[in-house]
């Protein structure tokens, strides 16, 4: 299974559809990746099928997660959805050049360009429908090692385990896994690349 998700990072993040507008490098392709071996990857997408708000999931094989959903998208963005209601499962990234940890745990404002969208469960604005998203609002996104970690806090009474997908957006292109948290050792998945520094032959940033 591991070297099956480890595939599916390598190759989607290279060979998914390619959307209407390119909004930033056409290339991001990651090297040194990481994957749980307990990740499931979630290949499935149809061109032609409407965008499903809130799963974490590139519907419309357009390479963006969860457009038209009141979710923030960038260049990179990692997002988590889970279903259920009442747990607590939060996700973070430690950004490079320096590792910084965003959302900051001191409660600091980011000064990486990343940001937190979504804050659940808790928000009014999550209604029930859990997701906690991460994005890049610049046309530059730092080079180096990325680690994405999501978490359980507390089940709060729902069963374990929780299903939670997580998509990851490079670039112009998407990928996606799904994972179970339960307590104890099972409460933590980390997914990590590095993001190579551009070539003399990469696109630069263009509208």
């Amino acid at each position: 299974m591991r070297g099956l998700a480890l595939c599916a990072f390598c190759v989607l993040v290279s060979e998914c559809a390619r959307p209407a507008v390119i909004i930033g490098p056409s290339e991001f392709v990651p090297s040194a990746v990481s994957v749980p071996s307990d990740a499931r990857p979630v290949v499935a997408c149809t061109p032609t099928q409407a965008e499903i708000c809130f799963n974490a999931v590139d519907d419309n094989c357009n390479g963006v997660i969860d457009e038209g959903c009141g979710v923030h998208t960038g260049l990179l963005q990692f997002t988590v959805a889970w279903g259920s209601t009442a747990a607590n499962v939060d996700l973070s990234v430690a950004v490079p050049p320096d590792g910084q940890r965003v959302p900051d745990p001191n409660g600091g404002a980011s000064t990486s360009g990343f940001h937190l969208d979504r804050e659940c469960p808790g928000e009014d604005a999550c209604n029930g429908q859990n997701v906690e998203n991460i994005y890049f609002d610049g046309s530059t996104p730092p080079r180096g090692r990325y680690v994405v970690d999501i978490a359980l806090v507390d089940l709060h009474g729902s069963e374990p385990p929780v299903q939670v997908t997580f998509g990851a957006r490079l670039g112009n292109r998407s990928v996606g896994f799904g994972v179970d948290l339960a307590s104890g050792a099972d409460s933590h998945r980390s997914f990590s690349f590095d993001l190579p520094e551009p070539g003399p032959s990469e696109p630069t940033a263009r509208h």
